[in-house]
């Protein structure tokens, strides 16, 4: 698989610049909403979670900011990457190449712009001398490999899925809006109750956000169960999204 991904890495690339030139596509501001949109979220939950539904949360804004852009690239994925063999339906019909390549490109394409709203946390933190730990930070690119995976896995399962439900891109806004709130992107891990701890940690979000936090925030490195825990998580549902879209790819032209 792995092999045939790369004979067609030419397609990927070109699917994923497709996809990040016509996001935008038409609007004035263009690719500048890639770092207006997760400022605005970041001004939106900083004014109601700091003024009016008080956290306490020391810098809260940078509290919300490092989670919230990771968690905008999975839900983009989780959401948008669902219809992308369904878009692209023509190109499935009419040509052979492994299907694989739609989702993947989808979720490169996200990754991409989570890593431009990025440049958007690094300039807070300078501008507000809020600093780094440079052994923390290096686990950075781990913990966003780690992100990709959980992210790639999904799409696979839920692209596949879509094609025979269409009912399940609908479905999936409301699960994204649900998820988010059982993740801790604007609450810690400390204010779930100790007899739902365990069913919490079974999201597999939880230790992704825990390690970004733990990173940029705390300025700590993350623990090793946290980086197990997600690593885990990361690769089971890839290998697991692999097979479901394997399976369920044979009856996408008829689907179609």
């Amino acid at each position: 698989m792995l092999r045939e991904l790369y004979d067609y890495r030419q397609m990927i690339v070109s699917l994923v610049q497709k996809d990040l030139r016509g996001r935008y596509k038409g609007s004035f501001l263009g690719f500048l909403w890639t770092f207006i949109n997760p400022l605005f979220q970041l001004i939106i939950y900083t004014i109601v979670f700091s003024n009016i539904m008080r956290m306490g949360i020391d810098k809260f804004y940078m509290f919300l900011f490092v989670a919230l852009v990771p968690w905008i690239y999975f839900s983009a994925n989780l959401q948008n990457g669902a219809t992308s063999i369904i878009d692209n339906k023509e190109m499935v019909s009419k040509i052979y190449f492994p299907r694989l390549v739609i989702p993947l490109a989808y979720n490169i394409s996200c990754f991409v712009n989570m890593l431009f709203s990025f440049v958007v946390i690094f300039a807070v933190i300078i501008v507000t001398g809020f600093g780094v730990n440079i052994k923390a930070l290096l686990f950075l690119p781990v913990i966003m490999i780690i992100e990709f995976l959980l992210a790639t896995g999904i799409s696979f399962i839920t692209s596949a899925l879509t094609v025979y439900v269409r009912d399940l891109k609908h479905i999936l806004q409301i699960i994204s809006m649900g998820w988010m709130y059982l993740t801790p992107v604007i609450y810690p891990p400390t204010m779930v109750p100790e007899k739902y701890r365990t069913l919490f940690n079974l999201n597999p979000m939880t230790p992704i956000v825990n390690a970004y936090r733990d990173i940029l925030y705390y300025k700590q490195v993350p623990a090793m169960q946290t980086l197990i825990q997600a690593t885990a998580f990361g690769v089971v549902l890839l290998v697991i999204g692999y097979f479901v879209f394997q399976k369920l790819q044979k009856g996408f032209v008829e689907e179609l």
